[in-house]
């Protein structure tokens, strides 16, 4: 069985405060849009638990320490998993504020749960993808919501972009998150993004804000050059999503992206 793993962008993203267990509690909107991975999962006849293939972009760390990994390994701690082959094929750039990881994961435990009928809950789920990873349990609903917490609390919101060209932008490196944390200052927002989101998308380059943006773009121009850029170019709306280092936009009209980039890997919603 296949299922393909879609990435998110970050509608601004609010540092409220330092946990004492080291995280932070966050407010942020996740957004779903239709950058995808596939994962595959086929029965294995080789004498191994599991194999892990993966291809299209190199993925730079330890197949253990990967969210599809960990996923089947959580599953697998409670419910009986034949011999599978995985397959992934990477296309959603990581290190960019994209989710594409914790897509990942969560959508293993819903292909192990669909393929295997295990039977378990919505609400089950949910609380398997918390173990996984802070924004994992977003990826489990996969519809706009206001996340809050360390990203992990989802609440359903009403908001529809599909009448706007959504555009991301990466530059060829990343932005560790560990690091990102690490610069900003939390503090407690003047206003709720629950409020801002219900403005007018114009107004949202006044009003939503990503609290890593001013630390981030001072020490990487080139991504506060690439926001620039899609802005001269006609966006909307743009914002670094997440930690970075992509950055996205929203489009009111078709123009030519690619050619601005140079290097950049570039996505448009088609």
């Amino acid at each position: 069985m296949i299922c393909f793993p879609n990435a998110k962008i970050n509608l601004g993203l609010q540092v409220i405060s330092k946990r004492t267990d080291g995280y932070h509690n966050i407010e942020t909107i996740f957004y779903p849009i239709g950058m995808r991975d596939a994962l595959e999962i086929i029965p294995s006849d080789v004498g191994q638990p599991y194999r892990f293939f993966v291809s299209g972009i190199l993925v730079d760390s330890h197949p253990e320490d990967n969210l599809v990994v960990k996923a089947l390994h959580l599953i697998k701690s409670q419910k009986q998993i034949p011999d599978i082959d995985i397959y992934l094929l990477k296309k959603i750039p990581f290190g960019a504020g994209l989710g594409g990881g914790s897509a990942d994961g969560a959508f293993m435990l819903t292909l192990l749960n669909k393929t295997f009928a295990l039977g378990y809950t919505h609400e089950q789920l949910l609380a398997f993808a918390r173990q996984l990873g802070a924004d994992c349990s977003f990826f489990v609903n996969n519809r706009s919501a206001l996340a809050t917490g360390v990203g992990d609390q989802i609440e359903q919101i009403d908001l529809d972009l599909s009448h706007y060209r959504i555009v991301v932008v990466k530059p060829p490196f990343g932005v560790s998150t560990r690091e990102a944390y690490a610069m900003v200052e939390p503090h407690v927002p003047e206003i709720s993004l629950r409020e801002v989101a219900k403005q007018p998308v114009s107004e949202w380059k006044r009003l939503l804000k990503n609290d890593f943006e001013p630390p981030i773009l001072d020490k990487y121009p080139a991504i506060g050059a690439i926001k620039q850029k899609l802005y001269d170019i006609g966006a909307i709306y743009a914002s670094m999503s997440g930690s970075g280092s992509s950055v996205y936009a929203l489009f009111e009209r078709n123009v030519p992206v690619k050619p601005n980039f140079g290097d950049c890997f570039v996505w448009i919603e088609e």
